[in-house]
């Protein structure tokens, strides 16, 4: 699994991240920032917290 850092096509917001699975499929995809810096804060932080989530079933 990894994590790639993004260019799309929105000029205002071109930065995104997405999670991608060993097979080439995307599991997630983040909002859009304006900044790559920021996208790419946000990748640490989820790498960071995301140890210890827990799974919440609204159903």
């Amino acid at each position: 699994m990894k994590f790639q850092i993004v260019k799309g096509k929105s000029t205002t917001q071109p930065y995104f991240w997405r999670i991608v699975a060993s097979n080439g499929q995307t599991l997630a995809v983040s909002e859009n920032y304006t900044q790559k810096s920021s996208a790419k804060s946000a990748v640490e932080s989820v790498m960071k917290n995301a140890g210890g989530a827990t799974v919440e079933d609204l159903t």
